[in-house]
């Protein structure tokens, strides 16, 4: 088996899919590319079992055959090499590979393409189409609240909700919580799923910046994504998702309203001073005055600041992990945005003053309790 193609477009599409690919000490053969040729059209595919990607090139073949060719040496070959056609000799029976570009041979050996695990085609899926620019967005805003907690299988991906009204997005590790609502995204029946986080993080690597649809189809145990010429197939994560809706408070009459980038700025300074392993930081609201403040007794170290707010309700003092404030208002869009408090001991929500008429975000962040030493 033989074929030519460039270097630079080879690179590009074995990157795309090389996320998905395992170190596996298990199943050495994850650890490789599937090389499919037909049609003189190039498929390359590369899976963990759990995750699989694919991907589909033009190439100088008129040849057909497959062939697992090791990832991380083909990686860090071609990454060396300039811009220039290359061609890949493949002997059909002991799979040996030499890969000729320019001047230089380059050998190494491949396996048999039929030992590469089967990668899952869609069967009796229901399917919706969603703008990439929907996706990324949604993906962008819940990825970095999704828990790392194993004994908690289902918070380790992100909530999808699919209804004939809306297409909900939640993500949530018992600290934070961020429900992500799209107005203009809808699917014709009611169905619920939970994404894994390492499919997401490779789909939104993976989506082009050019606004295109993507084909989404999901059955009971998979969910298939497609566009261009990019297939990402992922298992469910089989599980109970907990009942979100329970925890964001209704009733907050305390409002805070601030400019998100000062606020963002000020609480990344004030966190330096902070205890290293809470990340503590103290609210105190009276009036139309906000003060921050944080404390590292172990060391002595100390911060105040005192920023102008428009704020509607009780003087409050409340403590929140300043590390979780921070990834929020780093995800919120918007100049301004407002905190909606009840008690010291309730959750705060984080929501944006001008919302796009097609989003709906919410983000929900649970205090900690304060020591009232100073």
């Amino acid at each position: 088996m033989r074929f030519i193609v460039s270097t630079s477009t080879l690179l590009k599409h074995l990157q795309t899919v090389n996320g998905a690919s395992s170190s596996s000490t298990v199943l050495p053969i994850l650890e490789n590319f599937l090389f499919e040729i037909k049609d003189g059209n190039l498929t390359i595919s590369a899976t963990d079992l759990q995750t699989s990607m694919t991907t589909a090139l033009a190439v100088e073949s008129k040849e057909e055959g497959k062939v697992a060719v090791p990832s991380k040496i083909l990686l860090d070959t071609l990454k060396t090499l300039p811009d220039q056609p290359i061609a890949f000799n493949i002997d059909d029976t002991t799979f040996a590979i030499e890969i000729s570009a320019g001047d230089g041979k380059y050998k190494l050996s491949g396996e048999n393409g039929d030992d590469f695990p089967k990668i899952p085609v869609v069967e009796n899926a229901s399917s919706v189409n969603l703008p990439a620019s929907v996706l990324t967005e949604a993906i962008t805003k819940t990825i970095f609240a999704v828990s790392n907690d194993e004994l908690r299988p289902a918070m380790t991906g992100v909530f999808c909700q699919l209804s004939p009204q809306h297409i909900t997005f939640v993500a949530t590790d018992a600290h934070k919580l961020v429900r992500y609502r799209r107005m203009d995204s809808k699917a014709d029946k009611a169905t619920s799923f939970i994404l894994p986080k390492k499919a997401l993080t490779l789909l939104k690597a993976a989506l082009p910046s050019n606004d295109i649809n993507v084909s989404v189809d999901y059955n009971a145990t998979s969910a298939f994504f497609k566009f261009e010429n990019i297939n990402l197939v992922c298992r469910l994560i089989d599980e109970r998702y907990p009942d979100y809706e329970a925890v964001i408070p209704q009733n907050n009459p305390n409002k805070l309203v601030i400019d998100r980038g000062l606020f963002l700025n000020t609480l990344r300074r004030v966190v330096i001073f902070a205890n290293k392993t809470t990340h503590q930081v103290r609210l105190k609201i009276n009036g139309s005055e906000l003060n921050i403040s944080s404390e590292d007794l172990d060391f002595a170290n100390e911060a105040h600041e005192r920023l102008s707010c428009q704020y509607d309700g009780e003087d409050l003092e409340i403590g929140f992990n300043a590390r979780f404030l921070i990834e929020m208002l780093s995800n919120l869009s918007g100049d301004e945005i407002t905190l909606e408090l009840s008690t010291p001991n309730r959750a705060g929500l984080l929501i944006p003053q001008t919302n796009d008429e097609n989003e709906d975000v919410l983000m929900l962040v649970m205090p900690v309790m304060l020591n009232n030493s100073y």
